[in-house]
């Protein structure tokens, strides 16, 4: 009996020790998996308007040639290594110390300097885009610029691909919902009355006129600010106009860029603008000839901190 016992209980023990053994292969099993995931979530693909790339999430070394883009890495405390110096935003100056590389100026990029940094990421928009080839030799590059046509899906499409490549998700979600906020709050304001606006740019003593689906046009799609003049042609430059036009437009709200201000140094607008012809207007005489600022309108649109800052000078202008 003493040994069949033996037998039993050795039986048993047999049984326990593979079924442990089993355990700890299936253990093994399912903690190999996350590790097969956090593998897979390393890299997204990101379509843009010139390609499909694959970017490495949080990389460490970044090349930003749109000022908007910086303008929201800036806000979301993400570092960069590169941009082009010659002319960045005065509220983006930081940027112009020594500690960042000069990677030459937004329509003539420094692929040498490039090189040199071994970027993970470059970011380019518009006034790169014809120079994609070359930029994709060095790094990964991703277009990032915003279409006038649809400004804020655009715009908040740049912003969810940053928040995604530098785990900034829940940042993005939260600054995109406080512009909404003001976006909505500013709607509100500018359809109470008849009054209508007229949005141009002003450069080297012209005038050049913006309306719905151009450039500056989302004074008006997003903003909700009637436009002066229905029939502007849609355009990254503008129509170019004449004093005589505004005066026959007669305008209620006036909004003037001054170009030269961020690229020649010289704010010339005030004066180029506010002649006897302009003096006629109902916004000269109502005081809404409104300055908007050029870092943010001209040089660094359709970033988070910009975006808060347009909504802002436009509600303040119209109040």
């Amino acid at each position: 009996m003493k040994k069949l016992a033996l037998v039993i209980i050795s039986a048993l023990f047999l049984v326990v020790a593979a079924a442990c053994s089993s355990n700890e292969k299936s253990k093994e099993a399912n903690t190999s998996e996350p590790k097969e995931k956090t593998e897979e979530t390393k890299e997204i693909t990101v379509k843009h308007l010139l390609d499909e790339t694959k970017v490495k999430k949080n990389p460490e070394k970044v090349v930003v040639f749109d000022f908007g883009v910086l303008d929201s890495l800036d806000k979301l405390g993400v570092e960069v290594a590169g941009v082009p110096q010659k002319v960045v935003p005065e509220y983006l100056s930081k940027y112009k110390d020594e500690k960042y590389v000069n990677t030459g100026s937004l329509k003539e990029p420094d692929f040498e300097k490039m090189a040199e940094i071994g970027p993970e990421l470059i970011i380019i928009s518009a006034r790169q885009q014809d120079l994609y080839e070359e930029f994709k030799e060095i790094a990964p590059t991703i277009y990032m610029g915003v279409d006038p046509t649809q400004y804020m899906e655009s715009f908040k499409g740049n912003m969810t691909t940053l928040g995604e490549i530098f785990g900034k998700e829940s940042e993005v979600e939260s600054e995109l919902a406080k512009i909404d906020d003001d976006i909505k709050e500013l709607k509100k304001l500018a359809s109470d009355g008849d009054q209508k606006g007229l949005v141009t740019l002003v450069t080297g003593g012209k005038v050049n006129a913006y309306g719905p689906g151009s450039r500056f046009g989302l004074i008006h799609e997003v903003f909700g600010v009637t436009p002066a003049d229905e029939k502007i042609e849609a355009s990254t430059h503008g129509a170019n106009i004449s004093f005589e036009y505004i005066a026959e437009k007669n305008p209620d709200y006036l909004f003037v860029i001054d170009r030269d201000a961020v690229v020649g140094g010289e704010a010339a607008a005030k004066k180029t603008i506010e002649n006897d012809l302009v003096k006629k207007t109902n916004a000269y005489k109502e005081n809404k000839i409104i300055y908007l600022d050029p870092n943010y309108w001209y040089l660094a649109g359709g970033g988070l901190q910009s975006m808060s800052e347009m909504v802002k000078e436009v509600k303040e202008g119209i109040q």
